[in-house]
């Protein structure tokens, strides 16, 4: 097992990279389904996670859940790019932050075996909250790992 997070400071993004052992379309679905979200979103148990989605270029999506010390976050943004079971990219804001909006992007790709995923968060304010974020995905894809039946390879 595998996971590769990598930081480029020039243009202050987070990179991670997994393989699954899973057809793409449980990859996406764990993406953009809300009741597969609200199993696996944000650090910790998420047992408290509600999502909407409304899955379209210029769609919405609306995230809550408990953050790491028992507070709860609210997370919005609008889908940029919907390429189903491909490519998903979308703006994401805190309430609490709504001026500071930043990019998700996710990139699936059939492989022998399973779905390699390639997601990428970059356009952070600043190198903290690029930090804070690395480390909140870091626990949110143990989250998802887990769902995805713990199955995860070398990228």
């Amino acid at each position: 097992m595998e996971e590769v997070i990598s930081q480029t400071k020039a243009a202050a993004e987070v990179r991670i990279s997994r393989n699954y052992a899973v057809e793409p379309d449980r990859v996406w679905r764990a993406w953009t389904d809300p009741q597969a979200l609200s199993q696996w979103f944000g650090p910790g148990n998420p047992s408290s996670t509600t999502a909407e989605v409304d899955l379209r270029p210029g769609g919405r999506y609306r995230i809550v859940f408990t953050g790491t010390s028992g507070e709860m976050n609210e997370v919005a943004g609008v889908y940029q790019e919907v390429v189903p079971h491909s490519r998903l990219v979308f703006t994401w804001a805190f309430k609490s932050t709504p001026n500071r909006v930043s990019r998700v992007s996710i990139e699936l790709t059939p492989r022998a075996g399973g779905t390699e995923l390639r997601f990428m968060h970059d356009h952070f304010y600043d190198e903290e909250a690029r930090a804070g974020h690395e480390a909140g995905w870091q626990c949110g894809f143990a989250n998802l790992d887990a769902l995805l039946e713990g199955v995860k390879q070398r990228a």
